[in-house]
């Protein structure tokens, strides 16, 4: 069983900034890549950013230089600094792992995506 909670959502002020933070536990052998996904009312969930578990980032065109995402492996734990947010930033953000985990492995099965059940930002103007 992979567990991902996530963190670190709330209220800020439009120009403010949030650090969001998703730790995944449970039985895992590894994971690979770690990423953050949100979804505003009404609309379909968008990924935001995305880190391989080298180190390589990708980021969505409008988040580009104000979001950065990083991920501390020893603690298994995926970040999101969120920074000079917009009101149209506001949704639900939901972090995902690729996970391999232990029962996985041992069944020679491959990695699955996990989701968190995610955390509200709201931004106001």
């Amino acid at each position: 069983q992979v567990q991902l909670v996530e963190s670190g959502g709330g209220l800020v002020q439009a120009g403010g900034s949030l650090r969001l933070s998703c730790a995944v536990s449970g039985s895992i052998f590894s994971i690979n890549a770690m990423g953050w996904h949100r979804q505003a009312p009404g609309k379909q969930r968008e990924l935001v950013a995305v880190i391989s578990s080298g180190g390589n980032t990708n980021y969505q065109e409008a988040v580009k230089g104000r979001f950065t995402i990083s991920r501390d492996n020893a603690k298994n734990t995926v970040y999101l600094q969120m920074n000079s947010l917009k009101p149209e930033d506001r949704a639900v953000y939901y972090c995902n792992a690729n996970v391999l985990s232990l029962t996985a492995w041992t069944g020679g099965r491959g990695p699955q995506d996990y989701w968190g059940k995610g955390t509200l930002v709201t931004v106001s103007s």
